[in-house]
């Protein structure tokens, strides 16, 4: 009897782990949606979108000054240059999933990866 009770339990365990994991797969396999813009933001003011389906060079400037330069190769994004005294946006890896961001803290400067057919405007509204 006992033998018969431990097979139900390690089956319902099997069963809530194939669960878990099919439940973050799907949320993994959602998060990434097609991604082919990049978003550039100076100060919470948008700066421009770029296409990563084009390479180029985009110098970032705040005022007169030209703070960051973010280059588009390959359909990533990737932080080169920065005139900050850490550089940690520099050291970040490139960007290409939707969602993922390059943020300069300093320079308040932000690069995140965004679907094409992202519209502005609110994600959520509150009551």
């Amino acid at each position: 009897m006992k033998w018969k009770n431990r097979k139900k339990d390690l089956l319902v365990l099997v069963i809530l782990a194939a669960a878990i994991i099919g439940v973050w797969l799907g949320f993994r396999a959602g998060s990434r949606g097609t991604a082919s813009m990049v978003r550039v933001t100076v100060d919470g003011k948008e700066f421009g979108s770029y296409s990563l389906s084009e390479d180029g060079e985009i110098p970032i400037s705040n005022g007169n000054k030209v703070t960051n330069t973010l280059v588009i190769k390959d359909g990533k994004a990737d932080m080169i240059e920065a005139d900050c005294p850490d550089k940690l946006c520099v050291h970040q890896k490139a960007i290409s999933a939707k969602g993922e961001m390059i943020v300069c803290l300093p320079n308040k400067v932000v690069a995140e990866v965004v679907s094409s057919e992202e519209e502005a405007g609110f994600d959520t509204i509150a009551k």
